[in-house]
């Protein structure tokens, strides 16, 4: 019989990618996803994908959804309680194990509450292997902090019914290979603020905080094995207290990319100097407002979140192998400068 995967999310930058991911290398695969708004090209590009209607405060849809699938990825909203509890709730109704594969972030790893390295390279590289009951002690203003105990609690009490994996990828590059939004986050964000300042790149500080990335093909990969390995019956992969997996292969420190960025805008005449120029704290919390975050500006420029994929390394001998961040970033950043 054929594995069925339930997957969320899936018109997401990250989200389209796992679903058109999942459908093409395995299309023997039975595959149903959630979605809230279906693209026109969507049942002609995924003929076999059945789709159901809804969104992530569908909760009786997600509920029952989960109790059907064997494995369920769940993407989008890391922070939306009722839409995992749904799901959990579904997986736990099975009569056998089943397996949940949870995006979260390494955004729950930045140190952008602490004045210590804001500005500044923080030496703590985290770990997926060393590292895990660190991060569950991290305070409750962590990002994703909130669905990440979620996570544990059950994984505590229903390990035996519910087999969990914590997706954490770290920033993301490179275009996404779903239907609908196929950008990253922090490009359009940073080139917004270039332009709110007069055409100026910017750093806080020294400005050799630091940040692991990952393209988002090489993110897949990672995706790819641990989904297998669910659908394989968990083979040796680590799952709920050990189920925690990073996917960084290389990382920049904010001036690094600030000049980089400045001269390719220069290059296109889309700002006159190439130069960073230092802004204030205060300036920085003018930026990248967010109703529920207001700090965002501090976490997306002036923050340190370095992580190491210590379990893919010695699970599958993981290793990234697309282009570089910075070869990648003058077609992504003129990109994100029209949708700035």
């Amino acid at each position: 019989m054929a594995p069925k995967i339930f997957v969320t999310g899936g018109t997401g930058y990250i989200g389209g990618s796992v679903l058109h991911t999942i459908v093409t290398t395995h299309p023997e695969y039975e595959v149903t996803a959630l979605l809230r708004n279906v693209p026109d090209a969507f049942s002609s590009t995924y003929p076999k994908v059945r789709i159901v209607k809804g969104d992530y405060d569908s909760t009786d849809l997600l509920s029952e959804e989960a109790s059907k699938a064997d494995v369920v990825v769940h993407n989008g909203d890391s922070d939306h309680e009722p839409s995992l509890n749904a799901i959990i709730a579904g997986i736990l109704r099975r009569p056998t194990p089943g397996f949940l594969l949870f995006l979260s972030g390494t955004g729950i790893l930045a140190d952008w509450a602490d004045d210590t390295y804001l500005g500044k390279e923080n030496p703590k590289i985290w770990s997926d292997i060393d590292d895990l009951d660190e991060e569950r002690s991290l305070p409750d203003y962590a990002l994703h902090r909130n669905t990440e105990k979620i996570l544990h609690a059950t994984a505590a009490e229903k390990g035996d019914k519910i087999k969990i994996a914590i997706m954490t990828p770290p920033d993301i590059y490179g275009k996404g290979l779903g239907l609908a939004k196929t950008w990253s986050a922090l490009l359009p964000i940073f080139a917004k603020e270039v332009n709110a300042l007069g055409g100026k790149v910017f750093k806080y500080g020294e400005g050799t905080n630091t940040r692991s990335w990952v393209h988002i093909n090489d993110l897949m990969k990672v995706y790819m094995k641990v989904l297998e390995a669910a659908v394989a019956g968990g083979s040796n992969f680590g799952w709920n207290q050990e189920g925690v997996y990073y996917a960084s292969t290389q990382e920049h420190t904010h001036i690094s990319l600030a000049i980089a960025m400045g001269a390719i805008l220069k290059k296109h005449g889309l700002i006159n100097d190439a130069t960073p120029v230092d802004v204030s704290l205060d300036q920085i919390d003018t930026m990248a407002k967010h109703p529920l975050f207001p700090k965002l500006g501090r976490y997306m420029f002036v923050a340190n979140s370095r992580t190491r994929p210590h379990r893919a390394e010695k699970l599958f001998a993981y290793k990234g192998t697309e282009p570089g961040f910075l070869e990648c970033l003058e077609e992504e950043l003129l990109d994100a400068m029209k949708r700035a």
